[in-house]
């Protein structure tokens, strides 16, 4: 039988609407026994029965790879690290194109040009511009960006330029942050992802899970995603990556996994949560059970440096998962 304690949020959600539970509420579901995380998994799986019963199937290209100014810890690109990589400038319009297309054969709705570097160059933007234009005109998946830092013109132009959605980690807590990144701010990330969301640009922000924060963090995390109101929230899971500052880092557990997965769920009951990197490693055979956690969406195909799955494999689970498989 489902705890009543648990239960009894799910309708308060569902009665009252979003916004309608407090930190100290989801802090006590975050610290509940092990026992109860079926519980907590069926909650978060009626909410997003609730509020999201559509999948979002979304894919990426390395559009620009390694020599990364940041020292973000997990991180392979970065020119504070040695991993070894590929290391390359922005990929040709063409290039780009061919692999959106590519990407929306294997199933994909959205497509993300995803660069490393703290801000592209006025050139880099035109090409990003005229592959978001023709990649939109082309396949009509939808056109998304992980470009770096904004400002309003930049972004202004992005919008212009075909791109639909913005994506923006923050990556962890900012009381975590530090331990993350010290090469830039918090704020800077708060005001890029502002930045996109004032062009009328949906925007996605979330972040890496197991970088060794707590409980609390998480949730800190999970809030302040629902005070800036972002449209979708990527949640990845750490890969620790040899040559990186966290390569010794532990995988969480799949139930832990799953847990915050939920609890991301119920803090931001109507908004779109994506299980991107990491599933892999650390779910292993729970990955299917992300839509049960509270999620409607998956990252398919290869990540920036690391490989994904068999895209057929994820194409069968998520037509079994009981969502509405948007083909």
């Amino acid at each position: 039988m489902i705890s009543a304690n648990i239960a009894g949020i799910a309708e308060k959600i569902l009665r009252e609407g979003e916004n309608v539970l407090s930190f100290d509420d989801v802090r006590a579901l975050a610290h509940l026994p092990e026992e109860n995380t079926i519980d907590l998994l069926y909650c978060a799986h009626r909410i997003r029965k609730h509020y999201k019963n559509e999948l979002i199937i979304c894919s990426i290209i390395n559009a620009k790879s390694g020599l990364c100014t940041e020292d973000c810890a997990f991180c392979s690109q970065s020119s504070h690290h040695s991993t070894g990589i590929d290391i390359y400038p922005l990929l040709d319009k063409e290039e780009i194109v061919s692999r959106a297309h590519d990407m929306k054969k294997a199933g994909a709705t959205r497509f993300s040009m995803v660069t490393s570097g703290v801000m592209l160059t006025d050139k880099e933007l035109n090409t990003v511009c005229s592959a978001a234009e023709t990649i939109a005109r082309e396949t009509k998946v939808t056109v998304c960006g992980s470009l770096g830092m904004l400002d309003e013109s930049m972004a202004v132009r992005l919008r212009k330029g075909g791109l639909s959605v913005y994506h923006h980690n923050l990556e962890t807590a900012r009381s975590h942050f530090d331990r993350v990144c010290t090469t830039h701010s918090y704020d800077e990330d708060i005001q890029t992802v502002k930045s996109a969301g004032a062009t009328g640009m949906r925007v996605c922000s979330g972040g890496i899970l197991g970088l060794g924060e707590n409980w609390e963090q998480r949730m800190e995390l999970a809030f302040t995603l629902r005070e800036l109101d972002v449209d979708g929230i990527p949640l990845n899971f750490l890969n620790p990556i040899p040559g990186t500052r966290m390569e010794a880092m532990p995988l969480l557990s799949p139930m832990e996994a799953l847990r915050c997965i939920a609890l991301f769920r119920l803090v931001n009951p109507s908004k779109d949560i994506i299980i991107c990197g990491g599933r892999e490693v650390t779910l292993r055979d729970y990955q299917s059970w992300i839509f049960f956690a509270g999620a409607n969406g998956l990252m398919i195909g290869n990540y920036l440096t690391t490989q994904g799955r068999n895209i057929q494999m994820d194409i069968d689970m998520l037509k079994q998962s009981g969502t509405e498989y948007l083909s």
